[in-house]
């Protein structure tokens, strides 16, 4: 499940042969299902899957692995993963169905645009512009690497796939806009950097996708991811930090604007 998180030059390319794009497990959810290891206890396993469902990364409806398999993954017993999902029930941020096709899904109101309205109306500005100053600090260091080491023809292969965002819906756009940055990242071909990279996508993920929320956002996000990959292609790490830190800027500059309007 966290395999893509060892991804390097290759990402890329294995990405765009893929036949669904946004097939799961979703990509950032292999930050957030990284082992736990002697940690772990069921409250650790409860709080990973809560990121996993307020972030967005596991959607409305969606079938949850099984027992078996997220104990794999998260290097713990099933009875671990059972008790975390007894909590998470009585949260009801899950529910359980019986049956041949029966098994744990996310609960059909676990919306996580209401669960990033209420972290950024909970978080100050100072730590939202916390957040922004790390994000644009270690992205924009990334994509620098990248168009230094990038081959043209893999940022061409990540540029076909923003390209298709039009083909799809609003929650799959969100993604796509996800997974693109991750694969900027991965063109700088440090295993390091993609997988913090996708730590800091699944943080800032939720209030991306708020900011997102209206059309017109969503575009002016896909069009700095554009500039960036152009930046890449180009050899140009100035304009592909540069471009970046605006990215991130803005986003936390309409987070803050928002913060006033519902506060």
């Amino acid at each position: 499940m966290g395999s893509s998180a060892t991804t390097h030059t290759h990402t890329t390319a294995k990405s765009s042969s893929e036949p669904d794009e946004h097939q799961h497990p979703h990509r950032l959810q292999g930050s957030l299902f990284q082992p736990i290891g002697d940690e772990g206890r069921a409250e650790l396993v409860e709080r990973r899957l809560v990121d996993a469902i307020t972030r967005g990364h596991l959607s409305a409806g969606e079938r949850l692995p099984s027992e078996a398999d997220l104990g794999k993954s998260l290097g713990v017993a099933p009875v671990t993963v059972r008790e975390a999902l007894l909590a998470l029930r009585g949260r009801g941020l899950v529910v359980t169905r019986r049956g041949r096709n029966g098994g744990s899904f996310v609960a059909e109101h676990a919306d996580p645009l209401t669960f990033a309205r209420e972290a950024v109306r909970g978080t100050s500005r100072l730590a939202l512009r916390d957040l922004g100053a790390h994000y644009a600090a270690i992205t924009g260091a990334c994509v620098r690497l990248a168009a230094r080491r990038a081959d043209p023809s893999e940022t061409q292969q990540v540029r076909r796939r923003l390209e298709r965002i039009e083909e799809l819906d609003g929650e799959q756009q969100r993604r796509l806009l996800d997974d693109v940055q991750i694969e900027i990242v991965a063109l700088s071909q440090s295993a390091r950097l993609t997988r913090e990279q996708m730590k800091l996508q699944a943080e800032l993920s939720p209030y991306l996708r708020l900011v997102a929320h209206e059309t017109e956002n969503l575009r002016r996000q896909a069009a700095h991811l554009t500039a960036v990959i152009d930046a890449v292609e180009a050899g140009d790490p100035d304009a592909a930090g540069a471009r970046t830190e605006l990215m991130a800027a803005e986003t936390i500059d309409a987070l803050i604007r928002l913060q006033a309007t519902t506060g």
